[in-house]
């Protein structure tokens, strides 16, 4: 159960994390995407970019958390 006062708290971290998954992983598959316009070879890099950017998402969520989580 969420103390009293802390709903705003977890709102803003909930929100974060949506945020930060959401820019890394359309960042990543644009990266991919330039790329692979670049080269010619379409679904190479678009799909190695969209998993660098999930990676990269997760990486920043886990290290939110955990400040989250020290600070509480």
């Amino acid at each position: 159960m969420i103390e009293p006062g802390r709903g705003g708290a977890y709102l803003a971290l909930f929100s974060e994390i949506g945020l930060i998954l959401f820019v890394t992983t359309l960042g990543g598959s644009l990266l991919g995407y330039w790329i692979d316009r670049q080269v010619g070879s379409l679904p190479v890099f678009v799909v190695i970019g969209l998993l660098l950017g999930l990676a990269a998402g997760a990486r920043l969520v886990y290290r939110l958390i955990t400040r989250f989580l020290k600070r509480d």
